[in-house]
């Protein structure tokens, strides 16, 4: 806390005067064009690795980067994720969702094994949204085989929480209409690297400079970098 009380101070004595204007601007409203979810765990940072600026993200954060099905049979069990897809997609201008795994992640280790095993009955709850991800370890992606099997089962979730949000009306109606994209990505955080899915090339791609590139020319944005 004391770490977070100093950082509030600095921010005001050294970083706020040259933000101001920015959210002077931000108080009028919030016009960000990509929905990211995120886990919790506090090394995934996505502003600092996205180089994104406040008011860029409107942003997602459980654990586990889970997204219920939609008309999941438990009541309730969409909760927040499923009203800030609906949120975000009727009432903001976003184009793109993206679905951010990582490394090292508490929740994959938890059901990798076995979600039975875990003692918090709130937790193994909601890990059965990640029960997809372990019937995709049967079919590994080729270039995964070097990752331990939490890792694999990190990267495999990613991509079954994007079939997920398929399950939501709004989703698949602007997906089919061409004015959404959905992207899975990874951040590996013991070398600060993102990784995005590429069905082209089967696998999850490390996003430097030359993919980069391709990944504007397909959204057909000028590749300024």
């Amino acid at each position: 806390m004391k770490k977070l009380i100093r950082g509030i101070a600095d921010f005001r004595k050294n970083t706020r005067p040259g933000y101001k204007d920015i959210f002077a601007r931000l108080a009028l409203g919030q016009r960000p064009d990509a929905l990211l979810i995120a886990c919790s765990d506090s090394r995934v940072v996505p502003n600092l690795f996205a180089s994104s600026d406040p008011g860029d993200l409107f942003v997602v954060r459980n654990v586990g980067n889970l997204v219920p099905p939609c008309g999941a049979p438990e009541p309730g069990s969409e909760g927040s994720e499923a009203a800030a897809i609906e949120f975000g997609l009727k009432q903001l201008p976003i184009t793109d969702v993206i679905v951010c795994g990582h490394s090292e992640c508490g929740a994959m280790i938890a059901l990798s094994q076995g979600r039975d095993g875990v003692p918090s009955p709130s937790l193994k709850s909601w890990l059965r949204h990640g029960e997809p991800s372990l019937r995709r370890l049967s079919l590994p992606l080729p270039a995964d085989q070097h990752l331990e099997r939490h890792n694999r089962l990190s990267r495999a979730n990613v991509l079954a929480q994007i079939e997920h949000l398929k399950t939501y009306p709004i989703v698949r109606e602007k997906v089919h209409a061409g004015k959404l994209r959905l992207h899975a990505w990874w951040f590996d955080i013991k070398e600060a690297d993102v990784y995005d899915y590429s069905a082209g090339d089967g696998g999850f791609r490390l996003i430097d400079e030359d993919y980069a590139r391709i990944l504007l020319q397909r959204a057909g944005e000028p590749p300024g970098i």
